[in-house]
């Protein structure tokens, strides 16, 4: 009916609660005045700040970062709490690469394949060189898909109501079967099970949309059901430092000095645009993939890279270009991970799991409300990661490329205890309740042992953050067909999603070599 998306889009805003089209630039200028405040200003340096460390320092990573922070925003503003969640989130996925390329352990699977290049680079005595060429190509692929996503809100209304209850509940179950075919490590049906626990553990005490009490036992304590910012806090953060501090030796190795002309790295990206541009843009469309990731997007960039090379041997062997390909793309991933969260409330990665926590706790309805009457949040989200892609090209010129290696060598036995305290604290903050204390315990435990038997601990996040949006949309979904699940297949959107769940399953055991040596199974783009 509607050829025009924007034209869509007007009216939605006209009859909703949100602004008019004529007035989207207003709400844009808004948000341009509120990004530029001091206030949410410094909100974007300490977050780039504390991701880029945590980034640099091989096992820790955003989804640590965020998970610590998240409980500490619930007395700020949900803006500020949000743009601090993602700029911990990009500023990680640059910081990444810096351990990647000074000691040739990339600080999360994001930035593995940076190693390539990055590290025979600094063999080659150009570190330097390499850190500003992964800062510039990180600042450019962000910025350029950051405006990318810009231009693409309006374009995304009709997208997000195109989907009722049936195809919402069919793309969370979609995401799940994702989650349990790309990263579960040695099978599918481990990581489809995972996913499932953890939207049933999400059903425990009284329903939100039924009065009837389930899976409490009696226990009083429960009835409230399980926090899902204590589960992330038990899976991410204590999880996480169980498993650091049951590694015998140290996670990184010495750091290496720091050599090389300086705005090499610089004139590397800008003489190599199109691979840039080419890399970002493949970045963004895997990024929003639920279940590939940053990691994923590392690799494939990097291998479309070598492939369109005209010189293909000359990667692995201090090649500027894998480099570029590598970089260009984790950050680009970002604004294509933003989409399925902001349209749809689906998290295709660990951190974006914990962003949704974000808007959970906030009161934050992702969906239409995100560009109608949170319109403002989303572009002051969009502005931030902006100006975040500022704040990294300058860290890597002028910071990176001085203290890299003192970040690298930071022992994290110190930080284990320092990261063990904000995570209790956080915990018992959020609802002053000791039984989300336990949670966290109980989670960790959890988490640690599936790491320890190879079980995907982001299918079970994914499933217990997706599991009300899987529960309100089955259940209205069956209300208004009076019972019946024909629902489900009896419109081509539908029915899509329905062949690209069979397909997804089906593709699992037929070519389970597509699995095999997967450098991103079984990882989260911490």
């Amino acid at each position: 009916m509607f050829e025009d998306p924007t034209l869509l889009a007007s009216i939605v805003l006209q009859n909703g609660d949100g602004p008019s089209q004529v007035d989207q630039w207003g709400t844009f200028l808004e948000a341009v005045r509120r990004t530029l405040e001091p206030t949410l200003l410094a909100i974007i340096v300490v977050g780039i700040v504390l991701g880029l460390i945590l980034g640099a320092i091989p096992g820790l990573g955003a989804v640590l970062g965020m998970t610590i922070v998240l409980p500490l925003t619930i007395v700020v503003d949900s803006d500020i709490a949000l743009v601090l969640l993602v700029s911990i989130y990009s500023g990680a996925l640059y910081g990444a690469s810096i351990s990647a390329i000074l000691v040739n352990v990339p600080g999360t699977v994001a930035a593995a394949a940076t190693t390539f290049d990055g590290y025979t680079m600094t063999q080659a005595g150009q570190s330097r060189e390499a850190l500003e060429t992964s800062a510039a190509a990180s600042a450019l692929g962000g910025s350029l898909t950051m405006l990318l996503l810009f231009v693409a809100v309006p374009y995304l209304i009709p997208i997000v109501l195109a989907f009722g209850a049936p195809q919402v509940f069919l793309l969370a179950l979609f995401g799940i079967v994702m989650i349990g075919v790309i990263a579960s490590q040695d099978s599918t049906f481990k990581g489809i099970t995972v996913g499932l626990f953890g939207v049933l553990v999400m059903t425990i005490g009284v329903s939100h949309i039924t009065p009837q009490v389930r899976y409490t036992f009696g226990v009083m304590g429960l009835y409230n059901g399980l926090s899902i910012v204590a589960i992330l806090i038990g899976m991410f953060a204590l999880g996480e430092m169980l498993r650091i501090a049951d590694t015998p030796a140290s996670l990184v190795k010495e750091g290496a000095s720091i050599t090389g002309k300086q705005f090499d790295g610089v004139r590397n990206v800008l003489s190599n645009k199109f691979l840039t541009i080419k890399s970002a843009l493949i970045g963004m469309v895997i990024g929003a993939i639920p279940g590939a990731g940053a990691g994923a997007a590392n690799f494939f960039s990097y291998t479309e890279a070598v492939r369109s090379s005209s010189n293909p041997d000359e990667f692995g062997n201090a090649n500027p270009l894998g480099v570029i390909a590598a970089e260009s793309s984790n950050n680009s991933s970002v604004a294509g991970s933003l989409i399925p969260v902001l349209s749809f409330g689906i998290p295709g990665s660990a951190s974006t799991a914990v962003l949704l926590g974000g808007f959970i706790v906030h009161g934050i309805n992702p969906g239409v409300e995100m560009f109608t009457t949170n319109l403002h949040i989303t572009y002051t989200m969009i502005l931030a990661l902006l100006l975040g892609n500022v704040l990294i090209l300058g860290a890597g010129l002028f910071v990176i490329t001085r203290i890299g290696s003192i970040i690298t060598d930071i022992d994290t036995d110190i930080l284990i205890p320092i990261i063990l305290v904000f995570a209790i604290i956080g915990a018992i903050g959020i609802r002053s309740n000791w039984w989300d204390l336990v949670t966290v315990f109980v989670f960790g435990i959890i988490a640690f042992y599936m790491k320890l038997y190879n079980y995907s601990v982001i299918a079970l996040v994914l499933g217990a953050v997706l599991s009300p949006i899987i529960e309100s949309n089955l259940l209205r979904s069956l209300q208004l067909s009076q019972g019946s699940p024909v629902i489900f297949v009896n419109d081509p959107l539908s029915l899509l999603l329905v062949l690209l769940i069979v397909a997804f399953l089906v593709s699992s055991f037929v070519w389970p070599q597509l699995k095999d040596d997967n450098p991103f199974t079984s990882r989260s783009d911490r």
